[in-house]
């Protein structure tokens, strides 16, 4: 690995010390060429001298939103500058994903393993994004998670005969959409009455012994086309209309 100019956004003394310390013993072609504890340290350094290399905080002052702005820009306006997130903010994945779309080249928890020299010299060579073992875990536990779901919903229609006009219909009484609305969508060769039968006829399919002789109304219809995996609830998204 070529040496390389790094500056290190980082809050926290202690942890910043400790990062300094990764870098000088594990990391001897790195050039720290400044720290900064807040944003306008930051984009004071970075007139002063390009780095090769931003090792970044999210939680700078008590605000993850900052160091992503700082991702954000740095990306927009010097395209060939490494943004390496190292970051304590090890349960809030939103974060991991905000930073993801800012652009940064890389997510290191401050957790397990912590920083590598083989974590650097990844992202150095241009390899993106760069996770370490915690992140890792977490997007194979969402990967499983994802593949089983969609592995029950086809399941689940085939095995209750679902169409995909079933489907559509279902997935937008789920998001509130009046029978009249579905009437509308693109590609719903249906009317009102053809989609009231319809709905006879998902009643029948999915309570085949019946609802305990309680009519089943829209809500409890689409509730139980959860239970069964035929909608996602955590993927509800409209068709184009």
């Amino acid at each position: 690995m070529d040496r390389f100019k790094v500056i290190i956004v980082e809050d926290v003394p202690l942890e910043l010390k400790g990062t300094e310390g990764i870098l000088h013993s594990d990391v001897p072609e790195a050039e720290i060429i400044g720290t900064a504890g807040n944003e306008p340290e930051y984009w004071r350094l970075l007139k002063q001298q390009m780095p090769d290399l931003v090792l970044l905080d999210l939680g700078l002052g008590g605000s993850t939103t900052v160091g992503v702005e700082i991702c954000r820009q740095t990306k927009e306006m010097h395209a060939g500058v490494k943004v390496l997130i190292f970051t304590g903010e090890i349960l809030n994945e939103k974060l991991w994903v905000d930073a993801l779309d800012a652009g940064c080249d890389g997510i290191i928890l401050k957790s397990g393993e912590l920083l590598t020299r083989d974590d650097v010299e990844r992202v150095m060579s241009g390899k993106k994004p760069v996770f370490n073992q915690p992140v890792m875990e977490a997007i194979i536990r969402r990967f499983k998670r994802c593949v089983n779901r969609e592995v029950m919903k086809q399941e689940a229609l085939v095995n209750y005969e679902i169409d995909e006009y079933d489907e559509r219909f279902l997935r937008h009484l789920a998001l509130g959409y009046t029978k009249e609305q579905i009437t509308g969508l693109r590609g719903m060769p249906f009317g009102v009455k053809s989609l009231e039968k319809r709905q006879n006829e998902l009643v029948r399919k999915l309570f085949p012994g019946g609802n305990g002789g309680i009519g089943v109304n829209a809500t409890r219809l689409v509730t139980k086309a959860i239970e069964l995996h035929i909608l996602d609830a955590d993927n509800l998204t409209p068709d184009d209309e």
